[in-house]
């Protein structure tokens, strides 16, 4: 994901993954006039031996035993990469047929993509689970196929909480102190670790707002960035877990998500946010960890259940190629349970359908995973279907960590953020 949000994935990926998997001869820019689709997708894996290569070639290979007259070709990219490159070929008049990434509303707000009801009988388009749904649709319009999705959820190291005799998960912002403070006394590390550095301070930043009963969008979908909500989140954060030194060494402004993750493997992190991913990362390692909603404010108090934040990595169709027949004979054939759920799986990610998820649920899903389904079923994501959300995700990324600083200003930092949002969103 431009944004990884699933999994640790390196920043670069072997150069010899970045060619078709199926057929020749094409450098996965538009459609061909052979009866050949091209999608471009990001590579989900972080080397060869997971590369998503081995998923699309089995996929790829089995819709044309179905469909002999089409072929689809697949070009897969970093993270790091697709979002630039698929707009770079879109603006150049190269539109591939389709794309999986992690942003579709610009494009949707061009008129360049297709609709669900464009390519998806009635049944098949409402299987979306809804959370998922709505974030992909523009106007009451689904053009955003949600693919595969995660929720979040507060993941702390029982071994670490056992020797601070912490003796159950925190359900409030004063339990989450408490336990920081315990674990401080302990000489853990990170006693809570606030990845809000650029690398994906969004998720982290809404993560809390959330909690709080704020978040980056108001119920009408306007930005409300420098709610009181989210203004009193920040200098909570600030004055009870900066201040006393529960955040560990590293400031939360200079902490990557990545760097955050991999010292929870290694056993220096009391508590985090987190995905299925991480979790079994870290048992692989020998880290008991054990995972619980996000603990609420406690002017909210315990008995509140905000929702969860969900993310989602979008699968579109381009208009340009006219080729809506064979995308929808493609498409409806991905998104069958077995194949979402077989993608799904490889990298501990839950499908973005109803049946699958069912399927996943009563098949043999791990207990673990089950929380982040039923948390994805109520969850609240990114304002993804407004088209000035690419830009303003990266000004909350660059900018967020600063609310926290030792000599930052949550109401200033937060107000400099909404400002830039209502001027972005003014070009869009």
């Amino acid at each position: 994901m431009r944004r990884r949000i699933f999994g640790t994935a390196a920043t670069a990926v072997v150069l010899g993954l970045l060619i078709p998997l199926a057929g020749c001869g094409s450098d996965g820019s538009g459609a061909d006039d052979s009866g050949t689709l091209h999608l471009v997708a990001a590579e989900y894996g972080d080397g060869p031996a997971n590369s998503s290569k081995a998923f699309w070639d089995k996929a790829t290979a089995d819709f044309t035993a179905v469909h002999p007259g089409i072929k689809v070709e697949v070009k897969l990219l970093p993270w790091a990469d697709i979002d630039r490159e698929v707009s770079r070929m879109v603006k150049a008049g190269k539109a591939p047929d389709m794309a999986l990434m992690g942003a579709y509303s610009d494009f949707a707000a061009q008129g360049k993509l297709y609709s669900a009801s464009e390519l998806f009988s009635i049944t098949a388009e409402a299987n979306f689970l809804q959370p998922l749904a709505e974030a992909g649709s523009v106007h009451n319009t689904l053009y955003g196929l949600p693919f595969v999705a995660s929720s979040r959820l507060l993941f702390y190291n029982e071994a670490l909480f056992a020797q601070a005799g912490i003796k159950s998960a925190p359900r409030t912002w004063g339990d989450l102190k408490a336990a920081a403070k315990a674990l401080k006394d302990k000489g853990v590390k990170y006693p809570y670790a606030m990845p809000l550095g650029p690398e994906e301070a969004h998720a982290e930043a809404m993560i809390w707002e959330l909690s709080n009963g704020g978040g980056y969008a108001d119920n009408s979908g306007n930005y409300s960035l420098a709610s009181e909500q989210n203004i009193h989140t920040f200098k909570w954060i600030k004055e009870n877990l900066v201040a006393p030194g529960l955040l560990g060494p590293t400031p939360p402004s200079q902490l990557n998500r990545a760097d955050a993750f991999a010292a929870f493997t290694r056993g220096e992190v009391g508590m985090l946010n987190g995905y299925p991913s991480l979790a079994h990362e870290a048992r692989a390692k020998g880290i008991g960890v054990a995972a619980v909603a996000m603990p609420v404010s406690d002017s909210l108090g315990s008995g509140e259940s905000p929702p969860t934040m969900g993310v989602a990595d979008w699968m579109m169709a381009f208009r340009q190629n006219g080729h809506r027949e064979e995308i929808g004979a493609f498409l409806s054939f991905l998104y069958q349970d077995k194949t979402l759920s077989d993608f799904a799986g490889r990298y501990h990610l839950l499908p973005s359908t109803t049946t699958a998820s069912r399927a996943l649920a009563g098949g043999g899903l791990e207990k673990n995973d089950e929380q982040f389904l039923s948390a994805l079923r109520v969850a609240q994501l990114y304002p993804v279907n407004d088209p000035s959300w690419v830009t303003v995700s990266d000004t909350v990324k660059r900018n967020i960590g600063r609310a926290v600083d030792p000599g930052g200003d949550p109401k200033a930092v937060l107000e400099e953020i909404a400002l830039q949002a209502r001027e972005e969103s003014k070009n869009h």
